[in-house]
């Protein structure tokens, strides 16, 4: 499908030019290089996901903008793996502003979209109704520096959570951690544990939907310099006591899916998990863990600053855009009301963890 210097293919075919002009633009950008950016996981996001597209701009015969996205009824749209992806966006050349109803209009949308957009994209944020927090981990000086940085900011965290690694180490096993693991029973293992976090906390559980559990095995799979499928994991003996699944660039480990054995709580594995990816991202030359948005007391205790994330919608006047307001933003307004009141934020969370407590039953 062709409309004017834009041009909507399946992310399959996109040929191998287009895709090494993405992947030179991304490595333009003054954004880190988060691998959700990159065209593997539209790529991947395109073999489980149907309606997935890519909006190719071209300026001057090459092609020079890339919006990954898919397409719902009625020319609804949404920022590729919305849902999941932690990092969203069009990738552009610098000086190439297109307007953005005139792309969504060559895109055949009505809206586009978005829970996770990127600071950079100048030409979404302004669509932008909402601006959240994602977490880091800057590694960049060296793991040695950021302990350094943890002691001086919170000597009894990193005090207390090294001495429960000793003691898991004394009572259940040599502790062994593994960076790049590639049994895949260890990332079952890490779904399955998930899954019981997300109904023990009355969350949906995200690995219950088929596509994104598809998506995951998939992108384990995958190995690109810039879009790697990480599953890290931290045993006990011979047990997996803890796992995470992510994506990593050459500069960013994108931080996913973790999640720990309860049976083994006391002992924190999943801090002490965090602070080995850590170690190991340094020692592969990554300088930034994205831990993602959404406030978390680990999160936290592991923190070394923070950036900005924007959600939103970009909109073409028509019913379309009528639509999508109407679909999104009452409950978007509703949850915005929850989190910025603490105490009813701590009350809906009892909640939810009481009738995942009545279903168990």
């Amino acid at each position: 499908m062709n409309s004017g210097r834009v041009r909507v293919l399946r992310p399959e075919d996109l040929g191998a030019g287009e895709r090494e002009h993405w992947r030179e633009l991304r490595a333009k950008s003054a954004a880190p290089r988060n691998p959700f950016m990159e065209p593997e996981f539209t790529d991947v996001v395109g073999r489980v996901r149907p309606r997935a597209r890519v909006a190719v701009v071209y300026d001057g015969g090459e092609a020079a903008g890339f919006l990954p996205y898919e397409r719902g009824p009625l020319g609804q749209g949404r920022a590729i793996g919305l849902g999941v992806s932690d990092c969203q966006g069009a990738v552009l050349r610098q000086d190439l502003v297109p307007h953005p109803r005139e792309l969504l209009r060559a895109c055949s949308l009505s809206s586009l979209a978005f829970d996770n957009l990127e600071a950079e994209q100048e030409l979404f944020v302004p669509y932008a109704v909402e601006e959240h927090t994602t977490f880091v981990i800057d590694v960049g000086d060296g793991y040695e520096a950021y302990e350094r940085a943890l002691r001086e900011r919170s000597p009894k965290f990193l005090k207390t959570t090294l001495a429960k690694e000793r003691r898991l180490g004394r009572q259940v096993g040599d502790v062994r951690f593994v960076f790049d693991e590639r049994d895949p029973a260890a990332l079952r293992t890490l779904m399955e544990w998930k899954s019981a976090q997300y109904r023990r906390t009355g969350r949906r559980d995200r690995f219950a939907q088929e596509w994104i559990s598809r998506l995951v095995a998939r992108l384990a799979e995958t190995r690109a310099p810039e879009c790697t499928g990480t599953l890290s994991v931290l045993y006990a003996g011979s047990r997996p006591v803890a796992a995470h699944f992510g994506l990593r660039s050459g500069t960013v480990l994108a931080c996913w899916f973790p999640a720990y054995d309860t049976e083994f709580g006391k002992y924190s594995p999943g801090l002490v998990l965090h602070l080995r990816m850590a170690e190991a991202a340094a020692a592969e030359g990554i300088g930034l863990l994205d831990m993602g948005r959404g406030p978390a007391e680990y999160k936290d205790s592991l923190k070394t600053g923070e950036l900005p994330v924007y959600e939103g919608a970009a909109t073409r006047p028509g019913a379309g855009a009528a639509l999508h307001w109407l679909g999104r933003e009452p409950a978007r307004r509703a949850h915005g009301f929850v989190r910025e009141r603490p105490r009813l934020a701590s009350l809906a969370a009892r909640t939810l963890r009481g009738a995942a407590r009545l279903r168990r039953s």
